[in-house]
């Protein structure tokens, strides 16, 4: 008796009809009719009861069918026993910065034997690929809601500014915000980033000023090489810029409140993402 002949069986007795089972397990009608024939005679009994009109299980096949079904769920369970774990498809963003060193890292204390792929991509996009099931979840900042998307609050991102390391004001431990007054600002453009830039935008018009336009770079490397040439400021999310090697440029704290944007953990509404309890443990343990 093997195991495939008794996925055939259960099949032909969902579906009562060798024509329908054989497009399910995706073979030729034949194929499924030889599995069965085959099976009945190492068991010596029939298990359908065929006829032009229908097919219907024999007193013995009904007796068979718990049975087979046991075995099978038997064997996927060994099955499962021994495959390695899934991995963890986790939506990311370069401002991450130490935040997501500091998670990986509590993670795999959790779950040592769990691989986590790692995708970074706009945060559109993130979510987008979280509703389709493409990732299992995606860090994202100050998001509007989107059906189906929960979004678990997880921390806060205080942003510190950049700017040219020979300013004046870089030599500072802390800075007000309206200290920029005509200093201009080089930051991405806010279909990219509407949170961001609007936080930011709306913090310089509380403070009274409207910040002058710098150039919009692709990237926020390019902006921190031109800040490096050239008197502008912009912003970065603190966690990076402890990560950020730039000697021409200098991150300055924003004299309190400062500035932030809260950081969550985007998942499915309808279906958690698998490790959800160890991941959300690992986020609270990044800052240990």
């Amino acid at each position: 008796m093997e195991l495939r002949q008794l996925s055939f069986f259960v099949t032909v007795a969902q579906e009562l009809h060798f024509g329908r089972a054989a497009e399910r397990l995706h073979i030729v009608q034949s194929a499924v009719s030889q599995q069965i024939q085959r099976l009945e005679r190492e068991l010596g009994a029939e298990l359908f009861d065929r006829s032009p009109r229908h097919v219907r299980l024999t007193a013995a096949g009904e007796r068979l069918l718990p049975e087979a079904r046991a075995v099978l769920a038997a064997a996927d369970r060994a099955r499962a026993a021994v495959a390695p774990p899934a991995g963890l498809r986790l939506g990311t963003s370069t401002g991450l910065g130490a935040h997501l060193d500091r998670v990986l890292a509590a993670f795999a204390r959790r779950l040592p034997d769990v691989p986590v792929e790692l995708v970074s991509l706009p945060a559109a996009q993130r979510l987008a690929r979280v509703a389709d099931g493409r990732l299992d979840a995606a860090f994202v900042r100050a998001v509007e809601p989107v059906p189906g998307i929960r979004v678990l609050p997880l921390w806060s991102d205080p942003l510190v500014a950049a700017l040219p390391a020979g300013h004046p004001l870089a030599a500072r431990a802390e800075i007000a915000l309206d200290e920029l007054v005509g200093l201009p600002l080089s930051i991405t453009a806010r279909a990219t980033n509407p949170a961001l830039v609007d936080l930011v935008v709306g913090a310089c018009h509380a403070a009274g000023f409207e910040p002058l336009p710098g150039p919009v770079s692709g990237s926020l490397q390019d902006t921190l090489a031109t800040i490096g040439s050239r008197p502008l400021w912009t912003v970065v999310y603190a966690s990076h810029a402890r990560v950020l090697h730039s000697p021409r440029v200098a991150f300055v704290p924003f004299r309190a409140p400062g500035l932030a944007l809260p950081t969550g953990l985007a998942v499915r509404s309808s279906a958690p993402p698998p490790y959800l309890d160890d991941l959300l443990l690992a986020c609270g343990d990044h800052k240990n």
